[in-house]
């Protein structure tokens, strides 16, 4: 980074948290909304697709797949165009490509169109995410970037019990001529492309401008940051953008595998698998895990409303934690923590049992998950960041495209019990790999973290 880059970094760090900060974090946070709200439907309206179109057992799966599959290319790709034409830029077209597909999908003619338009609109998911990661750790201060994503966050996963009860209350009926499960995917659609409205008066990333050389353009951004805090920097007259020949070469992909970067990779790749485990391998097969317990539709669609209303609590009971401890110790205590509350759960056969152990593992799951979107944003330096968290979150949405083909046959063959004793295995492996790999973050500035190479 130059060292007018340096300089624009380390105001933004010193100043306070604004109005304008909380601004730009809200309209993340309301669009992360229906990305999340979205990501968990399938796993809701499964089992009445299954009766609506007759699908097979062998079609449910890759219905439960398809999201996940365009996810892990969304993250790739247009995690990648965060790092090259920009975070708000790519913010807008991961926006456009779910709002799009997603209402298509809402008028199809079988179970095939569905899957087809479940994968486009997952290659916007899965950008969504790790770009919003990206954007808040440029953004806000190092004090409360954390808590920040888990502001964003928490507002995000509260789509997923939404979800849920949508799905409790639509599922079944008709409303003016459209099957309730339609109008489900209508409601994340034609929300998305009012926030997309929204998102487009959001600023570009400071940091980014600067590590391309659009010096004048990010001087404008931090001042109006500065403003909105009522520091007035002293005027430093026209500043001109930094195109020239001594600027540092833009960091390319393969440097994620080369040193100083590579233990932080492969420990954030196999973090990523694992967690694919216990994170979406409970949100997405909850429902069919309940009618492996002998409870029909309405009482699973019911009881997957309530687990789920521990996404949003888990996510808020995190914001006064989130800066008093290293991501690490987070990530490894919320880890077993699923770990457990997963076995609980398996091992419930009363309604009760059920609802208190979903719903707590559903809460201490996102303790897991806003730290580790944190953390993951930290690790790497401005002009890999995106592409890092992309990359990485592409392995995992690979990898939840793989459990519907993982767990199922373990429920199917031995039971609930044993689907979440792999799941423990999976959560225990991922507590080793943060031990022995996981650098710690909390409190510290991006470029202290992960300088420029």
């Amino acid at each position: 980074m130059t060292v007018a880059g340096s300089d624009l970094a380390n105001r933004l760090d010193r100043l306070p948290v604004t109005s304008y900060h909380r601004y730009v974090i809200a309209v993340v946070g309301v669009a992360t909304f229906f990305d999340l709200y979205d990501l968990f439907l399938a796993s809701t309206v499964s089992l009445v697709l299954v009766r609506d179109f007759g699908a097979s057992a062998s079609e449910l799966k890759p219905l439960l797949a398809s999201a996940f599959v365009g996810a892990s290319i969304g993250a790739l790709t247009i995690g990648r165009l965060g790092d090259r034409i920009g975070r708000r830029k790519a913010l807008l077209v991961s926006l456009a490509f779910y709002s799009v597909f997603s209402l298509v999908g809402a008028f199809s003619t079988d179970i095939w169109m569905l899957v087809v338009c479940r994968f486009l609109a997952g290659v916007g998911i899965g950008a969504e995410l790790p770009l919003v990661d990206a954007y808040i750790a440029d953004l806000v201060p190092p004090s409360v970037r954390g808590r920040a994503t888990a502001w964003a966050f928490t507002i995000g996963f509260c789509g997923v019990p939404i979800a849920g009860f949508l799905a409790r209350g639509l599922v079944g009926r008709t409303l003016l001529g459209l099957e309730g499960w339609r109008w489900l995917f209508l409601v994340g659609a034609i929300g998305s492309l009012a926030v997309w409205i929204l998102r487009t008066g959001l600023p570009e990333s400071p940091r980014w401008l600067s590590e391309r050389g659009s010096r004048a353009e990010a001087e404008n951004i931090v001042r109006r940051f500065e403003r909105s805090a009522g520091v007035h920097e002293p005027e430093r007259g026209d500043v001109r953008d930094e195109r020239r020949a001594d600027r540092p070469e833009r960091i390319r992909v393969g440097a994620l595998l080369s040193r100083p970067w590579r233990t932080r990779t492969v420990m954030l790749y196999v973090f990523h698998i694992l967690q694919s485990f216990g994170y979406y391998g409970f949100g997405s097969l909850v429902p069919i895990v309940l009618t492996a317990k002998g409870f029909d539709l309405t009482q699973s669609l019911t009881f997957t409303a309530l687990t789920f209303l521990g996404y949003p609590v888990g996510s808020a009971l995190s914001l006064p934690v989130m800066e008093r401890f290293q991501r690490p110790r987070l990530i490894i205590g919320s880890a077993v923590g699923m770990a457990v509350f997963g076995l609980a759960f398996g091992c419930s056969s009363t309604e009760a049992g059920i609802v208190v152990f979903g719903f707590c593992y559903t809460a201490v799951s996102n303790f897991f998950a806003n730290t580790f979107h944190t953390y993951q944003a930290e690790l790497f330096p401005t002009s890999l960041r995106a592409t890092a968290a992309g990359s990485a979150y592409s392995i995992s949405r690979l990898a939840t495209a793989a459990m519907p083909y993982v767990l199922l046959p373990v429920l199917d063959a031995y039971g609930a019990t044993a689907m979440f004793l792999v799941v423990a295995v999976a959560m225990t492996l991922l507590v080793i790999d943060i031990a022995a790999l996981g650098p710690d973050t909390t409190g510290l500035s991006l470029e202290s973290i992960s300088p420029e190479g």
